[in-house]
């Protein structure tokens, strides 16, 4: 799949919705790598995954997974260090490590209680290999904040228990040396600090001669000594051998500790690999979920079929959530006999997130996505080739057609029936009449290559081309006649009303220059606005007709219940 593609119908954006759902550096990594895939098997598989993930959070009512995701580092550096001889690892990263491995055992264990339902994913926590033994024997040694218990070894506690005791030692010597001295005044504060990992007093630096001790540091203001005396050295000294001894044992733990775990180097990294991936599923389930998404499916190669179901784009209906609104769902089918669809209708009406939602569904499908969608089906697509908004660039001298030229001129070399070409606004930015005869030679190109094809344009060639051409749908988006206002349902079946001159009359035109504009149409034009409109207007009397039928039905089975 094309870059361009996924910049273009905005994948990435999908992407950072999909992190709302992440809690973990490391299910991060995984989903940063999302894209499209090349093989339409693999698709498939991850799919079956995400839907066995989301049927998960739909049997427990939640959108817990089966193992919490908060909180875990990412430790693949950490379980690179194992297979260095002689490394020791950090003891932040030994704990962390450990809850990894912990939340790990958790996961193979719930997902294997519950494989008759969820088969794919307990064959997923399978691969976690048994690490409870391990755990068992290393659990407990290292305290949330990378300190090692007193009870890691039992050289340590003793170790620890003769560092208090020394502390006092120490401290009993100065609290006496303090009191010996405070009347005197020669120290600047009665208290004891450490300085150069030693205890030490504060010694006026007019009294420094009278104290007999080691000098270890100065204040900021230069008006005190922090001063060793005579008598506590050798009881420091005693303390600073104690604390070397401590670091040579926990050193010596942590070595020990590495080596365990280093003779499970492989199957940590893999555990590590079934996490970030289950986190990575689960993330894709939850906003399946959360927007209402389907597992998509793919048509058979010999009989490819697009069909979408009430398909909302998510970033549309992401950015209307937050203001208490819903995006507009919009359904169609095509097929190997109707591959083209023209999309006509007024500005701002929906014809650009028409184009949109059907390129990002199928790139979200071939990335193993759930899309928001009540049915979507779709040919496996070997490219996505898309030319929306406007191109024009004044680095590269071109002006906006010139630039959909280029772009075009691309597309006519690589399109095939294995692809997904979605054309904004052809043949505009130019003269109306060459612009749709250049636009209908396009297209027909693509019909031509067998390409899956979808075009938005206000022209008459095009829309004309629809209505004549086999192979080819038309299809509006909405318009209320009544407020002038665009209602964003795609309706298939029917070309669009443009609807410029009502719009502008709307937004405060001179009347006169409405009446001008109406007089400068064409018969022809005129009579085509018009057929265009009762078309509109008797699809609309034939669904209100439907509608009313359906209740009638309705009313006849509930009589005929009672």
């Amino acid at each position: 799949m094309s870059p361009p593609a996924e910049q273009v119908l905005e994948f990435p954006q999908v992407v950072a919705i999909l992190r709302r759902y992440i809690a973990s550096p490391l299910g991060a990594a995984l989903l940063d790598q999302l894209h499209p895939l090349p093989d339409r098997a693999e698709a498939e598989r991850e799919l079956a995954d995400v839907a066995e993930a989301m049927e998960w959070l739909r049997a427990a009512a939640s959108d817990k997974p089966p193992v919490s995701f908060g909180g875990l580092h990412d430790l693949r550096p950490a379980a690179a260090r194992l297979t260095i001889e002689g490394a020791a690892l950090e003891p932040l990263d030994m704990f962390h490590l450990l809850d990894l491995l912990d939340r790990a055992s958790e996961a193979r264990l719930t997902l294997a209680a519950s494989r008759l339902r969820f088969p794919r994913l307990a064959a997923l926590a399978d691969e976690i290999a048994e690490f409870r033994p391990l755990l068992r024997e290393l659990s407990g040694k290292i305290l949330p904040n990378g300190q090692l218990d007193d009870h890691a070894s039992g050289a340590l506690r003793r170790i620890r228990r003769e560092i208090e005791q020394q502390k006092r030692a120490v401290l009993d010597s100065l609290e006496r040396f303090v009191r010996a001295h405070s009347e005197e005044g020669s120290l600047q504060e009665e208290y004891v600090t450490i300085r150069n990992e030693r205890l030490v007093v504060p010694v006026k630096i007019s009294q420094k001669r009278r104290i007999d001790g080691v000098i270890h540091a100065t204040s900021s203001t230069g008006h005190t000594l922090f001063v060793e005396p005579l008598e506590t050295i050798e009881l420091n000294n005693q303390l600073v051998r104690l604390a070397e001894e401590e670091s040579r044992e926990v050193h010596r733990i942590l070595r020990e500790m590495t080596e365990r775990l280093a003779g499970y180097a492989d199957a940590i990294r893999h555990a590590i690999d079934i996490l970030a991936r289950l986190e990575a599923l689960f993330g894709r389930a939850r906003f399946g979920v959360a927007y209402g998404a389907v597992i998509p499916a793919f048509s058979p190669a010999e009989a490819p079929r697009l069909r979408l179901r009430a398909a909302r784009h998510p970033l549309l209906e992401d950015l209307l959530r937050r203001k208490g609104e819903s995006a507009v769902p919009a359904s169609l089918d095509m097929d190997a006999q109707h591959r083209v669809l023209v999309i006509s209708g007024p500005n701002t009406g929906g014809k650009t997130v028409s184009l949109k939602t059907v390129g990002l569904l199928a790139l979200m499908a071939q990335a193993g996505l759930p899309v928001p969608a009540g049915e979507a089906e779709f040919p496996w697509f070997d490219q996505v080739l898309a030319d929306i908004g406007d191109a024009q660039s004044i680095q590269d001298s071109l002006s906006t057609f010139s630039a959909h030229v280029a772009a075009l001129r691309g597309m006519i070399d690589s399109a095939s029936d294995g692809s997904l070409v979605l054309l904004d606004e052809l043949g505009a930015a130019t003269d109306p009449q060459e612009g749709g005869a250049l636009g209908v030679a396009v297209v027909d190109h693509f019909r031509q290559a067998g390409a899956f094809t979808l075009v938005s344009t206000h022209l008459p060639a095009l829309k004309s081309y629809a209505a004549h051409t086999p192979g080819v749908l038309s299809a509006s988006v909405g318009f209320d006649q009544e407020t002038l206002a665009p209602t964003y349902q795609l309706s298939v079946g029917l070309p669009g009303q443009s609807a410029g001159l009502e719009i502008a009359q709307r937004l405060g035109l001179p009347p006169e220059i409405i009446d001008q504009a109406r007089a400068n149409l064409t018969r022809q034009d005129l009579e085509a606005t018009a057929l265009i409109r009762e078309l509109h207007r008797r699809k609309d009397d034939y669904t209100a007709s439907q509608a009313l039928l359906e209740e009638e039905r309705a009313r006849l089975e509930r009589r005929q219940k009672d």
